[in-house]
């Protein structure tokens, strides 16, 4: 299902201007296509993995993916953007009930950490494979097919995992649960505030610093995440244990995710616009420009069970994520002096990133009690959803701060141009000391952790 999560919205981006077209949608609307996928999925995934380790894992999955379905043949029948819009927002549903349980039934099968690992691992670049191929693969459908054609191929993948579930994943047990009373109060501020977390870049950069309606909708979410805070510390039964996140493995392994997160979408967002707008590139030469990233994220899970045997689960998280720290420092610095500089910037960021993104996430579930996985998975996606948000409104807004011009106009001056090689160094820059303080924090957590717990059994991983 990770597959599904990568390859959606990859897919879907190139046939926005066919979409357009066809459904006469404005560009707002247009937004609202791709992106009230990630604001659902982003603000119900936390509800929906408390909810599944209490009724069961498999369970919710499998529901999520008749949901998939039901919602994938519905675009059919769209005949609005408006109802497309709608359609997305179930598919965001339907993500947040399976892309979690992906991960905690994956660590639930296996006991010993290298199998894990390897399983993670797996899982990951499959994803990650989706992601790569998505807009090449949508290109090529839409040269003989209807834009529908491409939301309706999840309608093979959801049925095939649906039926791979059902014959080779047991039923979970007992054990694995608990009954505890869901929170409901809990469950709706922190859906309110990753959902506002989420919306609130967007406001950032479409609308600009200058407007009350990104502010408020910050200070908002800020509110709710006080009060959420407030309630799961009081709470009988909170939704989220905020003693079980502050365990050493779980709170570094989430400050590496983010990270990653963070350097991962908004070197993206800065590469992209320097490509396209300061060097001129055309759209096909800045995809071939973004090739190196794509090939390490690809190729990049042969290293991760080597580094693990080699440095370890929490060795190898913070390496890795000082790659990604690095990456960053290299674009802020030196991104501006050529192309070279900012490829390795790329490969060192999407390094990192690979590895992180497997080892963070085993080093949370590890460090969770059994019945509390499903929502350590929903807690690390949780994580990479809202710092990417985070990522591009620092760049975002930092370049709209530094560069008050119209930045897709044609020609610039030298003075423009001057102004943004300024904002992409400060931006850069900024993310390097955002990213190096959440790598800094999780380093100093897991050593804590390691000097009070033994080691787990099997640390050492097997290759992929």
């Amino acid at each position: 299902m990770f597959l599904f999560e990568m390859l959606d919205n990859s897919v879907l981006n190139v046939a926005l201007p066919t979409i357009g077209r066809e459904l006469s949608a404005s560009t707002t609307v247009l937004q609202w296509v791709t992106g009230v996928y990630a604001v659902v999925f982003g603000g119900l995934m936390l509800a929906f993995g408390a909810l599944a380790d209490r009724v069961g894992r498999r369970r919710i999955m499998l529901i999520g993916l008749v949901l998939l379905c039901a919602a994938s043949l519905a675009t059919a029948f769209v005949t609005t953007a408006e109802q497309l819009v709608a359609v997305r927002a179930v598919m965001g549903v339907a993500a947040a009930m399976t892309t979690p349980g992906s991960l905690a039934l994956a660590f639930r099968l296996f006991d010993e950490d290298g199998l894990r690992v390897r399983a993670t691992t797996l899982i990951s670049t499959v994803g990650l494979v989706g992601l790569a191929i998505g807009p090449t693969a949508g290109g090529f459908v839409l040269a003989f097919a209807p834009w529908q054609a491409l939301l309706l191929v999840n309608v093979p993948i959801a049925a095939l995992a649906y039926i791979g579930i059902r014959r080779g994943i047991p039923a979970d047990m007992a054990h694995e649960l608990h009954r505890d009373p869901i929170d409901v109060t809990g469950a709706l501020l922190g859906t309110a505030t990753i959902v506002l977390a989420l919306v609130a870049p967007t406001l950032f950069v479409d609308a600009g610093t200058g407007s009350p309606l990104p502010w408020l909708t910050l200070v908002t979410a800020i509110v709710t995440a006080v009060l959420f805070v407030v309630r799961e510390r009081t709470a009988r039964c909170p939704l989220l244990d905020l003693e079980l996140v502050a365990r050493p493995l779980v709170s570094s392994g989430l400050a590496f995710k983010a990270a990653a997160g963070l350097a991962t979408a908004g070197l993206g967002y800065l590469v992209t616009l320097q490509f396209q707008l300061d060097w001129g590139w055309t759209p096909a030469q800045a995809a071939l420009g973004m090739l190196p990233q794509v090939v390490v994220l690809i190729a990049g899970g042969a290293l991760i069970g080597p580094l693990v045997r080699r440095a370890g689960l929490d060795g190898a998280a913070w390496l890795s994520a000082a790659s990604v720290v690095c990456g960053l420092a290299v674009y802020g610095l030196l991104g501006r002096f050529g192309y070279v500089w900012v490829a390795l910037a790329l490969v060192l960021v999407a390094a990192g990133m690979r590895v992180v993104g497997v080892v963070a996430g085993t080093n949370v579930m590890r460090g969770l009690p059994a019945d509390r996985t499903t929502i350590g998975a929903a807690l690390v996606d949780t994580a990479g959803e809202v710092t990417t948000g985070i990522g591009i409104a620092v760049s975002g807004t930092l370049l709209a701060t530094l560069f008050p011009g119209d930045i897709a106009a044609p020609n610039w001056s030298a003075h423009q141009t001057a102004e943004f090689h300024e904002a992409v160094t400060w931006a850069g820059l900024t993310l390097t000391v955002l990213a190096a303080a959440l790598v800094g924090g999780g380093i100093l957590r897991a050593r804590r952790g390691t000097d009070s717990t033994p080691p787990a059994a099997g640390a050492d991983a097997g290759g992929e």
